[in-house]
């Protein structure tokens, strides 16, 4: 079956979840630790996966580091997976991400909050 890099994306997404929920015994991955998103390279021998972990800020690199090195050391094993359950001539290559979208969602919510712009401003125009 072929597989465009969009929905071959969500399926290694699934994979990893599930790995994540009943496979991947790794204490460093303790805590809430999910994958949001994985974007494969239109030649699909690429993967990126983005993770996110609750709780975790950007200023504790040293807690992210663990995390990354933990999917890191379980690469061949998710890749198996990934191999196992999807056909496909060649598993992409996994490269593993912090996603950042959250943070700096939250980061421009903050600088537009202290702007501080009122909404009666706006009435007043109309």
């Amino acid at each position: 079956m072929k597989y465009r890099s969009g929905r071959l994306g969500e399926e290694i997404r699934r994979i990893i979840s599930s790995l994540l929920l009943r496979g991947l015994k790794d204490p460093r991955l303790d805590g809430m630790v999910s994958i949001t998103a994985v974007d494969v390279t239109s030649d699909c021998s690429y993967a990126s996966v983005y993770i996110t972990a609750f709780g975790v800020t950007e200023e504790d690199t040293e807690r992210r580091e663990e995390i990354l090195e933990a999917f890191y050391s379980a690469k061949g094993l998710i890749r198996k997976e990934i191999g196992r359950q999807i056909k496909l001539h060649r598993v992409p290559d996994l490269n593993f991400k912090f996603d950042t979208s959250l943070e700096y969602g939250r980061h421009m919510e903050e600088v537009i909050t202290g702007l501080n712009i009122s909404h009666d401003d706006d009435n007043e125009q109309e």
